[in-house]
């Protein structure tokens, strides 16, 4: 028997339904599909939050030990779905918010779409025009995504080294010191004062507009 998982006290034998049930199961994992808070998504199943945690981490001992190779404990194989549910629900959250940060990076989500037609003054035909509004790439969604996932680098907390040279070499240690604050505002002011040009107005000259 393995020593990583702790002995269990028997279920109760009193008729209680146990806490733990399918229902419950379906509405945590649900739940953690939106991407809440641990809190919220026990909240959102009506468990308290240390029972959600004390199955996860039942879920998790009998996951790792399985890994380890040892022999599948039947008592937690309910706690084990539980973990491996909840983390794949997490990913896909995970995974869903992501994607939407890149399009917002990258710009170009269509916000509005303005169809009219007019007639062609050289032919006379009747023409039909469609044009679509698009968002600019945003460099917040980016700026979001590096502080988060390359903390070290990116982060708020995260250690700049910053080496400054003249034009007769390095500065020495008889130069004045260098105000951090006021080189750390001046670099906020160069790089994010990034002005993107006014989106082009899409028009049609001399042409009568019939709808």
């Amino acid at each position: 028997m393995s020593t990583r998982r702790k002995a269990r006290r028997p279920e109760s034998r009193s008729g209680r339904p146990r806490l733990l049930s399918e229902e419950i199961e379906a509405r945590l994992v649900a739940a953690s599909r939106t991407g809440v808070a641990v809190e919220l998504a026990a909240e959102m199943a009506g468990v308290s939050r240390s029972s959600f945690l004390a199955w996860m981490a039942r879920g998790r001992a009998e996951a790792e030990a399985r890994e380890a190779g040892e022999d599948p404990d039947p008592d937690e194989e309910e706690y084990a779905a539980l973990y491996a549910k909840v983390r794949t629900a997490r990913a896909t959250a995970a995974a869903r918010a992501m994607a939407n940060i890149r399009r917002v990076a990258d710009g170009g989500i269509v916000t509005k779409v303005t169809t009219r037609k007019f007639r062609d003054p050289v032919s006379g035909q009747i023409v039909e025009e469609t044009v679509e509004d698009r968002t600019a790439p945003d460099w917040r969604a980016d700026a979001w995504y590096l502080e988060r996932q390359h903390r070290d680098f990116y982060g708020k907390d995260a250690i700049v080294a910053v080496e400054i040279t003249g034009l007769g070499g390095p500065v020495g240690d008889d130069d004045q010191p260098v105000d951090l604050a006021a080189l750390a505002e001046r670099l906020d002011k160069s790089l994010f004062s990034v002005q993107y040009p006014p989106e082009l107005e899409a028009g049609v000259v001399d042409a009568e507009v019939v709808e």
